[in-house]
């Protein structure tokens, strides 16, 4: 029997999560079957709990491959020449938001906010969501320390603590986005560099 090459089983995997991304973005998490999931795919039930033994696990998958870029975006944030403040850092991330979630196959950050709502009722997704989200905010200290280092952010100042407020823009930006539909990178960048000013 042949052995299934790591491409094919990449691309299977994307598959599921695909259908699983479509499943959610038209019924929802909370309506979302297994059982969806299995029909949207086109695979036999056996494959798709090949890769996935749960809906949790594919909810999982659809936040790894929303934020897999991410980090890679921060390694070029910091590896940049010059001196770096938080708000340029802040301005790439929305703006790799937008990216995400103008991708083909659905906006992942309709997902990330139904997975939010079902984080504060199931310990697997807010597991989930723990995970993704702490290493997230991480970047972000990164950057505020790369910012002291720099001498763009005051040398006294907790790089955790300017971590939460960078990162607790994010989730305002998507549902401004998601909902009133009138919000870009630069513009919430330039509000907040204004706000900052006074």
């Amino acid at each position: 029997m042949p052995k299934v090459t790591e491409e094919h089983r990449l691309a299977r995997r994307a598959q599921i999560v695909a259908a699983a991304r479509t499943c959610v973005l038209e019924e929802g998490f909370h309506k979302t079957t297994m059982a969806d999931v299995i029909r949207e795919s086109g695979l036999s039930a056996g494959a798709v709990y090949g890769y996935f033994k749960s809906k949790e696990d594919i909810v999982g998958a659809i936040a790894e491959d929303a934020l897999s870029a991410i980090d890679e975006l921060f390694e070029k944030i910091l590896a940049s020449e010059g001196p770096l403040t938080p708000l340029t850092a802040l301005e790439a991330a929305l703006k790799h938001v937008v990216v995400i979630a103008e991708r083909p196959g659905g906006d992942v950050t309709r997902v990330a906010v139904q997975a939010w709502a079902e984080s504060l009722r199931n310990p697997a997704i807010k597991a989930t969501a723990v995970g993704k989200y702490t290493q997230l905010r991480e970047n972000f200290v990164a950057v505020a320390r790369r910012a002291q280092a720099d001498g763009t952010v005051d040398a006294d100042a907790d790089p955790e603590y300017i971590a939460q407020v960078l990162f607790g823009t994010l989730p305002g930006f998507i549902i401004q986005r998601l909902l009133i539909g009138d919000v870009t990178p630069e513009s919430y960048v330039e509000g907040l560099r204004a706000l900052l000013r006074s």
